[in-house]
């Protein structure tokens, strides 16, 4: 039996699978990742189901170490340095720890959440059927909480296959896309064209429940108090003050201020991925779209085997790595056939 150690850990990291579907007509919201594709990636890179246990990294550091033997994990999400043992290690990519080895990884650059994936999966007793964490619910498992220093994360010992990096689609710099209602004709023409004309910014006291909106000030048309209904994620609340906010995997299975919009399935994740203060805004699309990006998002979920490549070589060649064209996510650092070198 190995394990992982949590030897240090920001706020806002917990264990999380792909949530609990199903359990909302009991009143138990759903929880689950914030970022599903990057969720399905990392465990993919270890071998995993897409949507098995594994570890969402807040916006902060971490560092975690492994005890009784090797741990094998796969890095995904927010990118961020990360070194084990001195060596650089590159995201979207396999790595395995040797026991006694530490995994050390910085702030999130360019989003908010990373994940991490533990070869075999991470040991726990499923709460109605997920390890996922709701810490308002107190539900999850092993720890029913945000993970913090000392935490253990059982698993079995690594199998020494070889490291594997996957090849991602670059995420769009693009508006969030959203439908509108179900709601919708509590707003005038000219509040939900304000809602889409307007920059937005998400606030700092967001959270797993919901993220605050900080913008204009869409006004009600007959009031904010309606019969409260059903959530999903990605629905758009717009309460008494006029500062939207965008239900995310912890919120409650049902509210009642009127939900101007939804944010479609397949711009879930890239907008849990988008930092506190980065302005973006929102695009109107039919329900006949968002249908179509949802299956072809399902697609790009059913396609992750496929995009696994092999890594010839972790050591990197520090001179070459200099005048490479590395900037942004143009290039694998740990792949030189994509490295622009300049030449003699």
């Amino acid at each position: 039996m190995s394990k992982l150690v949590v030897t240090s850990i920001g706020p806002a990291s917990s264990v999380q699978d792909g949530g609990r579907p199903g359990s909302q007509r009991y009143g138990l919201t759903p929880s689950g990742a914030m970022d599903r594709l990057s969720l399905a990636a990392a465990n993919t890179l270890v071998g995993n189901e897409p949507f098995a246990a594994a570890v969402e990294i807040g916006p902060f550091g971490a560092t975690f170490t492994a005890r009784g033997g090797a741990v094998r994990v796969g890095l995904t999400g927010a990118s961020r340095n990360a070194e084990i043992g001195g060596r650089p290690v590159a995201f979207d990519s396999s790595a395995t720890l040797a026991d006694g080895e530490t995994l050390n990884l910085g702030f999130a650059r360019g989003g908010s959440f990373s994940y991490l994936a533990i070869e075999h999966g991470i040991e726990g007793e499923p709460m109605f059927g997920s390890l996922a964490v709701n810490a308002r619910a107190g539900l999850g498992s092993p720890y029913p909480r945000p993970l913090q220093s000392g935490d253990e994360l059982k698993t079995k010992a690594a199998s020494g296959a070889a490291e594997r990096r996957i090849e991602l689609p670059a995420a769009a710099d693009a508006p969030i896309r959203i439908v509108f209602g179900p709601q919708g004709d509590e707003f005038t023409a000219e509040n939900k064209q304000l809602f889409l004309d307007s920059e937005w910014k998400i606030s700092a006291t967001s959270d797993r429940m919901g993220y605050r909106l900080e913008g204009a000030v869409i006004k009600h048309r007959d009031g904010h108090n309606i019969v409260s209904d059903g959530t999903v994620n990605g629905s758009i609340q717009v309460p008494g003050n006029g500062q939207p906010i965008v239900l995310m995997p912890d919120r409650g299975t049902s509210g009642g201020y009127p939900k101007i919009a939804t944010v479609i399935t397949a711009d879930l994740g890239r907008f849990a991925q988008t930092s506190a203060g980065r302005p973006f805004r929102f695009k109107a699309v039919t329900m006949a779209e968002a249908q179509a990006e949802a299956i072809k998002f399902h697609a790009l979920l059913h396609s992750l085997p496929d995009r696994l490549r092999g890594i010839d070589d972790f050591g990197l060649n520090i001179e070459a790595l200099r005048d490479a064209n590395v900037a942004g996510q143009a290039v694998s650092a740990v792949d030189v056939s994509t490295w622009q070198v300049a030449l003699p």
